[in-house]
Order: structure tokens, then C-alpha cells, then sequence
């Protein structure tokens, strides 16, 4: 960690301070009260739903029982299920028993909860009257009818058709003569709306029968067809709530689903969250102007000190324009501008007059090689081998008089171009004069062929960049080679490459010493026996750093194969014809 410290820079030792002390406090303070906060209200309004969505199922029962109540009356009363199972004579001693009883008894039932009731009877001597309705085939397929069929208990069902809840009361408690008898009891539809639309729960409440309908609830859709609640589509982040009624034999398997919104439960967070936001920022925008102002004092001098002491490495003795500071910086940058007064006067004073003793002694060295160098001309090298090969067409040895040639040729491109850069056809021309010495060297055991794209011979590259690597395929692969050794050297120009081939089928080599080359090759600090290889391989990476590709293969007895890659130039002379070929 110290050393981690000591790496870093002033300033941004000054900026992981601010953000380890600063910034991720504050952060994170603000997230864990965001937090809480979210939570605790989350928890209110969930308890407040619940509590919301029990008064409601507490309502609704209320209401309901007013018609349970009702129904058990009727049930339970001996002389009016008797009335009811009589078989009358004749109307009017119906209509007296009717007048006398049964309109007294129906109508002394009416309750806030209950809308309106009904007995039916399939008794063929009572008369449709009042309270009083005759059990026809048309009411016994409407929807009411049919849903209180799944019940047989001496209690009421309660049921939901023609948008109204209902409680069916099956009236068997006594002997009903054969007859078919019930009470219908309708509710107050006004009331259970009130209920519904006006609890305090914040969501959509489904009241749900026990085979998972929903028969009722306070949302607009339409209701009248069967809609499961399982079928019904949420939000992901929708709260559902279950009161379900338990204990109660007509409302078993009944149950309120209350669904709410969290986001309409965090709503008021949400609505606080900006305020959290300019607050947190406040606190990051004072302290970070606070340490801007102190790190600025601190890093814009540092940061000049450091610029002199880099002029000083150039030799450039210019002092720090002194300040009225007397803190540590104020006496460094004193302390900085004697010592750069004390070495400037030390350098005029010695080391000047010793670099000028130094100078004057390297020129006269300098003057005594050039002169050793004149001595020696290379013209009378090259008066020399001409002497020679004159002497030897004079003499009929033909064969060692265009040897001979091909050498004067050789060291006089080498000494003569005056330029880093040849075209690929001088260069073709010089390997052609090295492999035609070479082949006198070593008579019928070297054959060799230089083929070259037409439009690659007018293509500039580095001069002698070529040649180490055919020298090195002729001696080192043919030499120690006992077959007939052949070089094949190939120019092409692919795209916008350039693609230099060399092959041959000498001795080759193991993969360790193959990986062995290419590793001195690619050293740059190692010079190594392969002087020429190394010398040719370092001023192409360094002509070419970014579009130069070399690939070298070899096989032990198999020989090995070099292939360059340069980039075209944009801009160049191309040659024209059939191309390049030197076959020997």
C-alpha cells in the first residue's frame, strides 16, 4: 500500500483522498437513508392496505348477513314453510290466507342490506302475488338459479348473476309436500358499491368465488363475463393482497384480492428523491471547491519546480521568479534557485573549458583518420580487377574474367549508390552477380532462378536489404548440403503488399535452433555471428515499424524458406513488360 502511495502522483493522491473521505461517504449516506426510508413507508402503506382491504371484507360481510339473517328466518319459521306447502282449495282461500298472513310475514323482513326478496314455489295453487312467485322452467335456467344448484347445505348460497349478488335459501327445514320452494334474496347493489369505490385501500380490489372468477370489484372493466383472477395481467412490481373468508359456511372459498402499484406506494419517496439529490449534491460541490483551491496552491507550484528541473537537464539555468510563500514549497523553491545559481557557475567555470579540451582533441583524431582514409582509393581497386580480368580474356579463361566482372560490379554498387534507397531491380541485380560468384564457387552443385512481378521492379526499398538473407541460404543451407543445392528467390506484389520469397533445399534446421534464430533476430540488444541476417532484419522493423511482416520455416534436411512483407509505396515507378527472370 506505501508503495502503491508513493507511485501516485500530488494531485491524485489529493483526489483519492476527496473521494475515499468525501465522496463515498456522502454517497453511501445518502443511499442507506434513501433505503430505510423506501422501506419504512413501503412497510406503512402495506400494513395500511391491509388494514384498508380487512374493513372491507368486514363490510361487505355486514352486509351480506342482514340477508343471511333474513334467509334464516324464513328457514326457520315452521308456520310459513307450512303455509307455503298447503294445498289451497281454491284462489280465494288462498288470497285470505295471503291477506291474512303471508303479506304481514314477507313484508315486516325489509332490511338496509337487502334490496328486495322473493319466495318461489312450484305449489300450482299458489298465486304469483307480492312476495310471492310461481317456480316456472324460465327462471330455473336464468343464471341465479342455476349457480345455486352447487349447493345443496341447509344454509343460503350466495351467487353473483345479472350483476347483482344474491343469497339462494333452499326452504326444506320441513315437510315441503313435494314441492320445490326457495327465497331469493337480492342485495343492495348501491350499498356494495359504496363499499367497494369508497374503502381506503390505494389499488384495484377483486372479489373472487371459490372457483376463482372474479365476480365483482371497483375497477370499470366489464364483469359480466367469466374472468379468472389467474388470467388477469400485473405489473411486475404489482402488491397482491389476499383476505379470504374463513369459517363462514355460505362464504367459504370467498376471497378479496386487493392489487396495488409499489411504484403508487413509493410515490411520495419518489417525489422526495430530488430533494435528496440537490442536497447530496451541496455537499459534494463545497468540499470540492475547498480542496480545488488548497490541491491547486499545492500542484501549480510543485508543478513549476518540476519544469525548471527538467530546463536544467537541458542545461537552460533559469531560476524560479521568487514568491511571497513561507511554507514548505516557498523554501524549496529558495533552496531550488541557489542551487541552480551554484551549478550554473560551476559548469561555466570547469566543465565548459574540459567539453572545449575534449572537442579539440576529437577533431584532431578525426582529422588523422580522414587523412588515413584518402590514402586509400577505390578506383585503383577497381583499375585492379579490370587489369585482372583483361588479362584473363587475353588468356582465354573467359569464365573467371565474367567473375571477376561480377565482383568489380558487386563492390562497385556497394561504394557507389548515393542513396539509402535502390529500386528492386538493382537490388535483383546485385543478388544476380552474388549467386553468379556464388556458382562459380561451387560448379554444378548450385543451380538458382530469380523471378520478379513487373510491377514490383520499380518499387524503391533500403539497399543490401536482400542480400544477407540469399547469402545466408547459399552457405549456411547448400554448403553442407551433398545434393545439388537450389535457391529460388520470387517478387510479387499482392494488393498493396509487397512480397519478397527466398527458398531452398538445404540442410534446413531443428524447430529449437529455428526458434533460436528468430529470437536473435528479434534481440535488439544481442549482435551475435549472424551479423548480416541481424543487420538487414533491424533496418527493416526500423524503415518499416508498422506494415513489415517476416516469416521464417525450416526443416531439419528439408531446407527453409523466408518470406518479407513490405507495403507498396502510393507513389512509384513501375516497370513494364513480361517481368524479371534470371535462370541459370
Amino acid at each position: 500500500m506505501k508503495r502503491f502511495l508513493n507511485y501516485l502522483k500530488l494531485r491524485d493522491k489529493l483526489l483519492l483522498m476527496y473521494v475515499l473521505s468525501v465522496f463515498f461517504p456522502i454517497v453511501l449516506t445518502n443511499i442507506v437513508f434513501y433505503n430505510v426510508t423506501t422501506s419504512n413507508i413501503r412497510n406503512q402503506k402495506i400494513r395500511d392496505a391491509d388494514m384498508a382491504l380487512s374493513n372491507l371484507k368486514n363490510d361487505l360481510r355486514v352486509t351480506i348477513d342482514q340477508g343471511v339473517g333474513l334467509s334464516y328466518s324464513l328457514y326457520t319459521d315452521a308456520i310459513f314453510n307450512k303455509t307455503i306447502t298447503r294445498k289451497f282449495a281454491s284462489q280465494k282461500e288462498y288470497v285470505d290466507t295471503f291477506n291474512s298472513y303471508l303479506r304481514g310475514a314477507l313484508a315486516d323482513q325489509n332490511m338496509q342490506g337487502v334490496r328486495w326478496y322473493q319466495v318461489y314455489t312450484d305449489n300450482p295453487t299458489i298465486l304469483a302475488s307480492g312476495y310471492m312467485e310461481r317456480l316456472t322452467g324460465e327462471i330455473r335456467k336464468s343464471g341465479w338459479y342455476t349457480r345455486s344448484l352447487a349447493s345443496s347445505a341447509s344454509y343460503p348460497t350466495f351467487v353473483y348473476a345479472d350483476q347483482k349478488f344474491s343469497l339462494v335459501q333452499r326452504l326444506n327445514n320441513y315437510n315441503s309436500g313435494g314441492f320445490e320452494q326457495l327465497v331469493k334474496i337480492d342485495l343492495n347493489m348501491e350499498q356494495i358499491h359504496q363499499i367497494f369505490f369508497g374503502n381506503g385501500f390505494d389499488g384495484k380490489v377483486y372479489l373472487v368465488d371459490p372457483q376463482g372468477r372474479v365476480q365483482f370489484g371497483n375497477v370499470t372493466a366489464n364483469l359480466t363475463k367469466d374472468i379468472y383472477f389467474h388470467e388477469i395481467s400485473f405489473p411486475d412490481s404489482s402488491l397482491i393482497f389476499d383476505e379470504a373468508y374463513s369459517g363462514i359456511n355460505y362464504l367459504e372459498g370467498w376471497t378479496l384480492k386487493g392489487v396495488m402499484d409499489e411504484e403508487s406506494v413509493l410515490k411520495e419517496v419518489r417525489e422526495s428523491r430530488a430533494f435528496l439529490i440537490w442536497l447530496a449534491c451541496i455537499n459534494f460541490v463545497l468540499p470540492t471547491i475547498i480542496i480545488a483551491v488548497i490541491s491547486r496552491s499545492i500542484h501549480v507550484r510543485l508543478v513549476r519546480i518540476l519544469r525548471h528541473m527538467k530546463k536544467v537537464k537541458a542545461q537552460n539555468f533559469q531560476t524560479i521568479p521568487p514568491e511571497d510563500a513561507r511554507d514548505e514549497i516557498g523554501q524549496l523553491t529558495a533552496e531550488f534557485n541557489r542551487m541552480t545559481e551554484t551549478i550554473h557557475s560551476l559548469i561555466n567555470e570547469v566543465y565548459v573549458a574540459d567539453i572545449q579540451k575534449k572537442n579539440l582533441e576529437l577533431k584532431q583524431q578525426q582529422a588523422q583518420l580522414h587523412a588515413l582514409h584518402s590514402q586509400i582509393n577505390p578506383h585503383f581497386l577497381f583499375n585492379s580487377l579490370e587489369s585482372v580480368r583483361m588479362r584473363s580474356i587475353i588468356k582465354g579463361e573467359k569464365e573467371t574474367a565474367r567473375i571477376i566482372q561480377h565482383m568489380a560490379q558487386m563492390f562497385r554498387k556497394s561504394l557507389s549508390w548515393s542513396h539509402n534507397d535502390v529500386t528492386v531491380r538493382e537490388e535483383l541485380e546485385l543478388i544476380e552477380s552474388f549467386l553468379t560468384i556464388q556458382q562459380y564457387r561451387f560448379g554444378e552443385k548450385l543451380d538458382y532462378s530469380i523471378v520478379a512481378d513487373p510491377a514490383a521492379l520499380g518499387q524503391r526499398i533500403p539497399k543490401m536489404i536482400l542480400l544477407p538473407f540469399v547469402e545466408n541460404a547459399s552457405i549456411h543451407g547448400i554448403e553442407s548440403s551433398p545434393d545439388k543445392g537450389i535457391v529460388v528467390i520470387s517478387v510479387t506484389v499482392q494488393a498493396d503488399k509487397l512480397i519478397f520469397s527466398f527458398e531452398d533445399n538445404g540442410i534446413g534446421m531443428a524447430p529449437d535452433k529455428l526458434e533460436e534464430l528468430i529470437r536473435y533476430l528479434e534481440d535488439s540488444d544481442d549482435i551475435g555471428e549472424r551479423v548480416g541476417m541481424k543487420n538487414a532484419y533491424c533496418r527493416l522493423k526500423l524503415c518499416y515499424p508498422a506494415g513489415f511482416a517476416f516469416t521464417m520455416n525450416a526443416r531439419s534436411g528439408e531446407g527453409t524458406s523466408i518470406e518479407i512483407i513490405l507495403p507498396l509505396q502510393e507513389e512509384g515507378s513501375s516497370e513494364t513488360g513480361l517481368g524479371m527472370l534470371f535462370k541459370v
